[in-house]
């Protein structure tokens, strides 16, 4: 049995020694079928406000890298500062400053939209740098060479430094994926019903503090660890 399969083995052991007590734990306490419902009614909004900022904002950040990568001084100075902001700012204080704008200007918005549209400003903050560094991670002679093959501009960014600017940045924002995933439980502030707020209704309605919040780092961990554990196999594959 080698290291790998020790390592399994005894998640495997923990993992069934935790259900175990969870399942003796559920049997005694005062949770019924319809709190699990509203716990996993939580859990899916979690997953779809994370999906949504992770695509928004790695979309955004993929044209904020390339518009840094390729700036001029002034477009440099104005993209740098705005994502600073967003970087330095706590993002706890961003999503009560942003839904507070919106009920100042009167704007008819959903909770749900508000905390996407900051998570995924959040996420395209911290995108935007990876991609940065993954384009200027290329080297310019590469580049050189590509060019002088007869590749235009876009068939350079495209056989050329996507590709191999991918193999650089992809463990970076793996880890950025991650983050927002628990970032996301933050949205409770303004009110969205995600896996840690309605967490937060179940332990006032049930005084089962314990058990949810074990209950709650099982899912985020179930939510993140299969993403880790198959980056890594794309890490293996890509040979990074």
């Amino acid at each position: 049995m080698n290291n790998k399969q020790i390592k399994y083995l005894i998640y495997a052991l923990i993992f069934g020694y935790i259900a175990y007590e969870a399942i003796t734990t559920i049997k005694n306490s005062t949770l019924n079928y319809y709190d699990l419902e509203f716990l996993l009614e939580g859990l899916l909004r979690t997953i779809y406000i994370s999906v949504v900022a992770i695509v928004i904002g790695t979309f955004f950040g993929i044209i904020f890298g390339y518009l840094k990568s390729n700036a001029n001084f002034f477009t440099e100075i104005l993209l740098s500062g705005f994502l600073d902001i967003l970087r330095s700012v706590p993002l706890i204080i961003q999503f009560i400053l942003f839904y507070s704008f919106m009920g100042i200007l009167e704007i008819d918005i959903s909770i749900f939209w508000v905390g996407a549209i900051v998570l995924s400003a959040y996420t395209s903050a911290f995108v935007t740098e990876v991609v940065r560094a993954g384009i200027d991670s290329v080297p310019e002679t590469t580049r050189r060479a590509a060019r002088s093959l007869g590749l235009s501009y876009w068939q350079d960014y495209r056989y050329i430094v996507f590709p191999l600017g991918i193999r650089t940045v992809f463990p970076s924002w793996i880890s950025i994926v991650l983050s927002v995933i628990k970032d996301s439980a933050l949205v409770s502030v303004i009110g969205y019903l995600e896996l840690l707020k309605t967490t937060e209704e179940l332990i006032s309605k049930t005084q089962e503090a314990l058990l949810l919040l074990l209950g709650v780092g099982f899912f985020y961990f179930i939510i993140s660890y299969p993403i880790s554990l198959y980056a890594a196999h794309l890490e293996r594959k890509l040979k990074i």
